[in-house]
């Protein structure tokens, strides 16, 4: 058999060199393990090593003991290590050479595409030209790949990553292996393809799917909005002319909240008595204590 991209061969050591080591097959092909493709110790010449094999960087047939786990229509996990916007993401193996995933098969907004530390889900492929590449998991590969969430998890906290964009929501594969949906009304900005996600499981399908959302649960909003409020009180002296009674359009404008959350945060700060409103305005309630410091 023929020493060839994509193959994971067992060979023997042939002869060693400054820079390696040569391997042959039965039918004595030749291929270089280089000394920086390995963190094996390769000890004398006769010994059996197994090797993925791949192009390096000039095109010349390589050897690599980092044998990547996404071979024979596997998959797994790869981290984007560079991004290029002509070729495509470009993720690494453990071996010297990065692998593509071509633009072509990332989303159509450049804005979308992983960034360098995201992870894809990719199994390996070998083109006419016989290069290795990296192809995204579909969603019938998902789908194998997924296990059914429990019933338990609804309300439950979740982490994983983006493997797939559409315009109605953001598909993510779970840390523990689950398949979640994310509607477009449940997040403020669309995350990236590979981005890793926090949310929170709003419902679980007959299925076993998530239905999840990444907007905070409505005590953490009001929470969060009650801050945002109190900064910007601080930030003017502590008082501003907005009150439950302002327009929408001018709570929208300057807090880019909605006009019933922003209602929510002041009715919270003000029965917490930090807050009063009077004449058209809202402002801190002075601390007694630090008047006497």
């Amino acid at each position: 058999m023929t020493i060839e991209v994509g193959q994971v061969l067992t060979l023997t050591i042939d002869r060693t060199a400054e820079y390696g080591v040569y391997l042959v097959n039965e039918e004595d092909d030749s291929v270089l393990l280089h000394k920086n493709d390995t963190d094996q110790e390769l000890l004398t010449e006769g010994e059996k090593v197994d090797v993925f094999i791949y192009r390096d960087k000039q095109g010349r047939i390589a050897a690599t003991t980092h044998i990547p786990e996404m071979l024979n229509d596997e998959y797994g996990w790869a981290e984007v290590v560079a991004v290029d916007e002509k070729i495509g993401a470009f993720v690494h193996l453990g071996f010297a050479k990065d692998i593509v995933v071509s633009g072509d098969d990332l989303p159509k907004l450049k804005q979308l595409w992983p960034a360098v530390g995201d992870k894809l889900f990719i199994t390996l492929r070998v083109d006419r030209l016989d290069r290795l590449f990296a192809r995204l998991a579909t969603e019938s590969v998902i789908l194998d790949y997924a296990y059914a969430a429990p019933i338990e998890m609804k309300n439950q906290n979740f982490s994983g990553r983006v493997y797939r964009l559409l315009k109605v929501g953001t598909f993510v594969f779970t840390e523990e292996g689950y398949r979640c949906f994310i509607h477009e009304n449940e997040r403020t900005a669309e995350p990236r393809l590979g981005e890793l996600i926090e949310g929170r499981v709003i419902g679980i399908t007959e299925e076993g799917d998530i239905n999840g959302s990444l907007l905070p649960r409505s005590y953490e909003r009001i929470d969060r909005d009650s801050e945002l409020l109190m900064n910007y009180l601080v930030q003017r002296s502590g008082t501003m002319p907005f009150t439950d009674k302002s327009a929408p359009e001018e709570i929208e404008k300057h807090f880019s909240i909605s006009k019933a959350a922003f209602k929510r945060a002041l009715g919270k700060l003000m029965k917490s008595g930090k807050i009063v409103q009077k004449d058209g305005f809202t402002s801190v309630v002075e601390d007694p204590e630090e008047d006497k410091e």
